[in-house]
């Protein structure tokens, strides 16, 4: 069943997530196209709603209680800008933290509020379809899991088939190396909505405020950013 725009903004933001789960599973293994129609005012603020209140602000110091004040006219300007192309990706304030067992510290990448907002939406959008490409034994970063099942899931796994050999591996530097192109390309394998690429594309060229003065790489993605897992 092919339901018009006017008739898809009306139904509640679940439905839509599900309704979009529910295509992305009859189009297994293909690009979907038209994505960007289930976000408007209502997604958006959702979007805004399940930020944390205490969320840290990103160059422009605005908190989530200040950017809610004026809520009704920041979302309807925000959803015209997405759409339109207009949005401009703000800078990401880097911070860095000490990184448990090493010496290293760790890079985060903090967005501004309405790039939160914007990001929460997209990612709105990717979860109900990616969420049919993990294994039932991938925990990282999926809506509704956690590091708990992760640990009970491992400790079901030693007990049950006499394990005597646990490898803990990483890959060094991920986020901070991952090739631009090739994300892209392989995103392009489920996701070809234009706004939506678009919108990546955006936030993978946003800069890094840091000690004053802006950057800019060729590779990688802010750790921080909601859409960046």
């Amino acid at each position: 069943m092919i339901m018009k725009k006017e008739e898809l903004l009306k139904l509640p933001v679940s439905t839509k997530r599900q309704r979009i789960a529910t295509i992305a599973k009859q189009h297994i293994g293909e690009p979907l196209t038209l994505l960007h129609h289930y976000i408007d005012e209502a997604w958006l603020k959702v979007a805004y709603h399940s930020l944390r209140k205490d969320s840290a602000p990103g160059i422009d110091r605005q908190t989530w209680l200040e950017y809610g004040e004026n809520l009704e006219a920041n979302v309807k300007s925000l959803l015209d800008r997405a759409k339109s192309g207009r949005y401009k990706a703000p800078a990401v304030r880097r911070v860095e933290i000490p990184k448990p067992g090493s010496k290293e510290k760790r890079k985060l990448g903090i967005p501004t509020i309405e790039d939160k907002v914007l990001q929460k939406a997209v990612l709105m959008i990717l979860d109900p379809i990616y969420e049919l490409e993990f294994y039932n034994f991938s925990y990282g970063f999926r809506t509704g899991k956690s590091q708990h099942q992760a640990l009970e899931y491992l400790w079901q796994g030693i007990m049950g088939n006499k394990i005597q050999w646990i490898i803990d591996l990483d890959i060094r530097k991920f986020f901070d190396t991952v090739r631009h192109e090739i994300l892209q390309e392989l995103l392009g394998k489920r996701v070809r909505d234009g706004v939506i690429t678009r919108l990546i594309g955006k936030w993978l060229k946003a800069g890094v405020l840091q000690d004053g003065s802006i950057s800019y790489s060729d590779e990688g993605t802010p750790q921080g950013g909601i859409v960046t897992p």
